[in-house]
């Protein structure tokens, strides 16, 4: 059972075979992109290998009168409005220029972290600006991408107001390449998401060059998991997917700690602070509740998780920033993180000899919610696991996939569905000691299975621990717990859906082009 049959209705899309959901912006899109398909295998042969960097500029460049307006709205902070005044004026208001400027196949920007895998990040920057201009080119260092939502989208809206029919075009073709890790992509990802709350459609969707370390969210959607070793073609290539790729849909996830009042933290990038509230009780829940709490929310696409395996990612996020010069780049990462995992986290801390330190059930309680229920049901955690994740994609650890392809009847039997991307639902699995979570790493075991929920609470009662350690879409902090006082974890799905573009499907959209 394809279990997309669960889904709210909020974002209708096909779905083929229970395979992921596409869409196209609409049919003539469709059949113009398999004719730019049998373009691009033209001019750069049926392999793919020896594409003509003038003709992929073609296809992407977005006119210069247009780049400047943005560049400008950016850096004016005006929304667009006097950039736009002067677009307009540099090809009169009234002339026959307006609008008739060529509008590319696939206009195209790039977000780039220059910070993100090691060295790579600026040579990749500068590659792209090589082959695609600078203006197109955006490093996160230098502008942020809320700030191109708000002033340089903006912009194109304005000037599509004022009869600019290239600008019109251009806004409604956009595609957006994110040069980065899981974290970057989620926080390009997250401020295009303020399109859906704004209604600013079409929301544009994004391609992943990857640059991190874990890649997830590029290996979910055939992009990668790493930056690849002919890096110079292999860029030219991505591009070039990024045009015709079909539309998946993802679903975000909206997470919302409550603590006591007065408790401190030093949150990662996509937590940010909503100040002081009172907490409102929905549902049952087991300790003492405070008059007021301070919360902190953000959003999550791959995965959030809570327990050893979040204390190991924080140790060494802390060891990178004391030492950068440990971190040349994914493969060396990848081998201080699986050195820095086995010297503190699963195997050697306190948990070994104290019992009471060992499993999580002693520190928390798990709540959740079924597709159209209404009602929190708790969930017993089972005592031996010492991290519990809440999964969306397939990929989790670098490629790994803890959940495993389940069989039908194991599905009927424990009442789950087939795991999709966009279906509403996340996957709920437990982490046991060292040598289970290495195993199931290296997959030759499926992780603990423990539910399928719509909506996640915990109840994190203060004990013994001081801490616990929390992480999502890998970006991990310390989460201090009071002995008099529960704190809260809450998750829910955001009702739309992200876009990313699929690279998956490129090499069979190929093999069926007869040249």
């Amino acid at each position: 059972m394809s279990r997309s049959s669960f889904s709210e209705p909020e974002s209708p899309a096909a779905s083929v075979e229970g395979e992921t959901t596409m869409t196209r912006t609409s049919s003539s899109a469709s059949a113009s992109s398999m004719a730019s398909l049998v373009e691009s295998v033209r001019a750069c042969g049926s392999s793919g290998a020896r594409l003509d960097k003038e003709y992929l500029r073609r296809r992407i460049t977005i006119p210069h009168r247009l780049l400047a307006a943005i560049a400008e709205a950016i850096r004016s902070r005006d929304a667009g409005t006097t950039a736009a005044a002067a677009a307009v004026e540099e090809v009169g208001a009234d002339g026959p220029c307006l609008g008739n400027d060529d509008v590319p196949e696939a206009p195209m920007v790039v977000f780039v972290n220059s910070r993100s895998g090691g060295r790579h990040g600026l040579v990749l920057k500068n590659r792209l600006q090589e082959l695609m201009g600078e203006e197109q080119v955006f490093d996160l260092s230098m502008v942020k991408p809320s700030e191109f939502i708000q002033y340089g989208l903006a912009c194109l809206e304005k000037l599509a107001d004022l009869g600019d029919f290239c600008a019109k075009e251009t806004r409604e073709k956009l595609r957006i390449m994110v040069a980065g890790g899981d974290g970057t992509v989620g926080w390009v990802l997250g401020c295009l998401g303020e399109l859906f709350v704004q209604s600013r459609e079409p929301v544009p969707p994004i391609g992943i060059i990857p640059l991190g370390t874990g890649n997830d969210l590029s290996r979910s959607f055939g992009w990668g998991g790493s930056f690849p070793f002919a890096w110079r073609s292999a860029v030219k290539r991505s591009l070039n997917k990024a045009i015709s790729g079909p539309v998946c849909r993802l679903d975000s996830w909206h997470i919302l700690v409550s603590m006591p009042e007065g408790e401190v933290i030093e949150p990662p990038h996509s937590l940010r602070y909503l100040g002081e509230s009172t907490y409102t009780q929905d549902g049952d829940i087991e300790g003492e509740v405070p008059e007021k709490v301070s919360c902190l929310e953000g959003v999550f696409y791959n995965y959030f998780s809570i327990g050893m395996d979040a204390q190991v990612a924080y140790g060494f996020h802390h060891l990178r920033d004391e030492r950068p010069y440990l971190a040349q780049g994914p493969i060396t990462n990848k081998l201080i993180y699986t050195g820095y995992s086995c010297k503190q986290g699963w195997f050697f801390t306190p948990c070994m000899s104290d019992p009471s330190l060992r499993g999580l059930r002693n520190i928390l309680r798990l709540s959740i919610k079924k597709v159209n229920c209404s009602e929190w049901e708790q969930i017993p955690v089972p005592p031996s696991v010492r991290a519990i994740v809440a999964l969306n994609l397939h990929s989790y650890g670098s490629g790994r996939n803890p959940w495993g392809n389940l069989k039908p009847e194991y599905l009927e039997k424990r009442g789950f569905v087939e795991a999709q991307v966009d279906d509403g639902l996340l996957e709920i699995f437990g982490l046991k000691q060292g040598w289970h979570a290495s195993l199931v790493m290296v997959e030759l075991i499926s992780a603990k299975h423990i539910a399928q929920a719509a909506a996640i609470r915990l109840e994190i009662r203060g004990g013994q621990w001081r801490d616990a350690y929390m992480q999502m879409d890998g970006e991990p902090w310390k989460q201090p717990m009071s002995t008099e006082y529960s704190s809260f974890v809450e998750i829910k799905r955001v009702p739309f859906q992200s876009l990313i573009i699929s690279a998956s499907d490129y090499n069979d959209l190929l093999d069926k082009v007869h040249i």
